[in-house]
């Protein structure tokens, strides 16, 4: 790890959680240059939903690029390009009832938040952007201004402005109607929020703390947007693509976003790709106004098309994602209740479930066993509070089952070690 230390910046994250050098992969199995292997629940942070080096889409793309096929275009037309539009809209769109247009921004989630806003602003001739609490949108400034955590606002070395913050669903408990409360300070011309542009909303928080929104909750922000001429973005960068058990996270709302952005797992192969998704009428860009060297990753057309065909042609995968899903929940739910000391709760939809921690400390500890161990594991939330299970939606049952099992008996040994604490310090003060 010396070389590491030496050359990259302090900057850097993950490697400080997992310190060992990974040099293969297959599905949910990292390798390490000792030959050690760790189940991988935390999958690219989100952007490889169909595993590491799935055979499909390799095979895909190893046949285009001995074909001399376009790696870069800029956004110029070309085969690969042709190809994804069309079987997006085949088997995403139409089956759904969906009508957007396409923008290929630059190749990262945060540009596609960037273009968004943007749009937005534009479309409207209105400044304003309402984002939710713990939410996540990016670190790019003007993505950054929308989120919340305050670990990456104080990077920003500037002021962010134009965006007010609302409470997100159940922020304040169930009982607190925080739509209610939007839409008196929309309202109302004292209240100091002006008409805004757009609401930005992931449907599932994930760096927030896999925050849930309800389901109503969305229909009635879709419903407030609509009486307000307010365009709703719904952020679907961790939480699109099957992560929640269906292609778009917002599905089982019935809602239909003026905007949404895509990145992570869309090219499916961990190569970098982002989309906007627009009702056609917002389409108000004029040539070039908005661009990006690297918005014609070719080679991720061609993947994304792979994994569109391979898995989204039928049901059968999202319902094999969410058979998964209930699995990971009935795990979790044994947990909880298996450690009442830890005051454990589950959180989450789908296959982006974890456990918030009363007390981070225990979460740390707990993803810091479970790599010892041989399982890859993050946290998230306001104060990493939350143990987050990213698992590859490919992920083979017994692979599942095994990692699942390294998880409980990390909770367990984190548990022990936080009791006889606990014990010692008791014994110190008496």
């Amino acid at each position: 790890m010396r070389i590491f230390n030496r050359l990259e910046s302090e900057v850097r994250g993950y490697i400080r959680s997992f310190p060992t050098v990974f040099s293969k992969a297959q599905n949910a199995v990292l390798t390490d240059e000792s030959g050690t292997e760790y189940i991988d629940f935390l999958a690219g942070a989100g952007t490889l939903n169909y595993g590491h080096n799935n055979p499909q889409l390799k095979k895909a793309a190893i046949e285009y690029l001995t074909e001399d096929g376009i790696v870069h275009g800029l956004d110029m037309a070309t085969s690969a390009k042709k190809q994804f539009l069309q079987t997006f809209e085949d088997c995403i769109l139409k089956p759904r009832n969906l009508q957007y247009k396409f923008q290929f921004t630059g190749p990262t989630g945060t540009n596609a938040v960037e273009a968004a806003v943007k749009l937005a602003r534009n479309a409207t001739g209105r400044r304003g952007v309402i984002s939710f609490t713990n939410g996540f949108h990016g670190v790019t400034l003007g993505a950054l201004a929308l989120t919340g955590n305050s670990k990456f606002r104080d990077a920003a070395g500037t002021a962010l402005n134009d965006v007010h913050r609302a409470p997100y669903s159940g922020y304040y408990g169930m009982d607190v109607d925080t739509i209610a409360m939007l839409d008196k300070l929309i309202a109302d011309p004292s209240s100091g929020v002006d008409l805004p542009a757009a609401v930005i909303v992931e449907c599932v928080q994930g760096e927030g703390g896999l925050n849930v929104a309800g389901l109503n909750w969305l229909k009635r922000l879709e419903q407030l947007c609509q009486r307000h001429g307010i365009l709703m973005i719904v952020d679907d960068i961790q939480a699109g693509c099957g992560r929640t058990g269906t292609f778009f996270s917002f599905e089982p709302a019935g809602i239909r976003p003026d905007i949404v952005t895509l990145s992570k797992s869309l090219s499916g192969f961990g190569l970098p790709m982002a989309l906007l998704l627009m009702k056609p009428e917002l389409d108000v860009w004029k040539p070039g106004q908005h661009n990006g060297t690297f918005r014609g990753n070719n080679l991720a057309f061609v993947t994304a098309t792979a994994a569109l065909e391979h898995y989204w042609r039928d049901n059968r995968f999202q319902t094999a994602i969410q058979k998964k899903a209930q699995l990971i929940q009935t795990f979790l739910d044994k947990l909880v209740s298996g450690y009442p000391q830890a005051k454990l709760t589950r959180r989450g939809r789908g296959m982006m479930q974890g456990v918030a921690c009363a007390d981070p400390a225990l979460a740390d500890r707990i993803t810091s066993i479970a790599f010892q161990n041989g399982l890859i594991i993050e946290t998230s939330g306001g104060r990493d509070e939350v143990v987050k299970l990213l698992v590859p939606l490919t992920i083979e049952q017994e692979t599942l089952l095994k990692g699942l099992d390294i998880l409980e008996q990390a909770v367990s040994e984190a548990v022990s070690e936080a009791r006889s604490r606990a014990v010692a310090g008791k014994a110190v003060e008496a």
